[in-house]
């Protein structure tokens, strides 16, 4: 049997997928209802299989390497962290939704992307304390 991709083949798509995973972190900086640490700590999990030289550099940056690091160190957000990153994350899909989104599709969009950072944000991170 034989091997779908080489060992080579695999670090160059991890760092694709790391670097897409990244770029969709640093949108959600931008973006109410995207994500930023799921996208961020996805990204670190690729460079740290693929490319320790971007690893390093993510977890230097000063901006996102605190998602990564503290994450890494308490394993998940706390309870508190995570109600406030909810309300803050509605908070501002509501306000852009409200008075800066014309369009119904695009207001549709923002609001399931609210849905599923929730979701994310509440259930998929693990609750620490």
């Amino acid at each position: 049997m034989t091997k779908l991709f080489s060992f080579h083949e695999m670090k160059i798509l991890l760092i694709i997928f790391g670097s897409l995973s990244l770029g969709l972190g640093i949108i959600g900086i931008f973006v109410p209802g995207l994500p930023v640490t799921p996208f961020v700590l996805l990204a670190a999990g690729c460079y740290v299989r693929s490319s320790n030289r971007l690893y390093e550099k993510l977890i230097a940056n000063k901006l996102l390497g605190k998602y990564i690091v503290d994450f890494n160190e308490k394993k998940g957000m706390s309870r508190k962290a995570k109600i406030q990153a909810i309300v803050l994350m509605w908070t501002m899909i509501l306000l852009s939704t409200i008075f800066l989104i014309d369009n119904s599709t695009v207001r549709i969009v923002v609001l399931a992307l609210g849905v599923v950072g929730a979701v994310v944000v509440g259930f998929c991170v693990r609750t620490v304390e």
